[in-house]
């Protein structure tokens, strides 16, 4: 069975400028409607993001044109998931 699927899931590790994490999380969830969630990790990165964008939506043109435009952003690192083991959700 060959289905379309219309959303892509992508996780991305943000790098803040120092001492700015949780207002970058802040920004990012008040400002970015493809945000499902937002976490503060430890180690290289600051903060976790999930996103889901609309099939046909690339995903480095909005890391670059919308991510990474968010005050106090100094890095990014994107994962871009497929959901091969549920197979009743969308695979993307």
């Amino acid at each position: 069975m060959s289905e379309e699927f219309s959303i892509r899931t992508i996780f991305v590790q943000i790098k803040c400028r120092l001492g700015t994490a949780y207002k970058v999380a802040e920004a990012i969830s008040d400002q970015v409607p493809e945000l499902s969630e937002i976490h503060s990790t430890s180690g290289s990165f600051d903060l976790l993001a999930k996103f889901y964008l609309e099939r046909g939506k690339d995903p480095g043109l909005f890391i670059s044109s919308v991510v990474q435009q968010i005050p106090d952003v100094v890095d990014t690192y994107t994962i871009i998931a497929f959901n091969a083991f549920t197979p009743h959700l969308d695979p993307a």
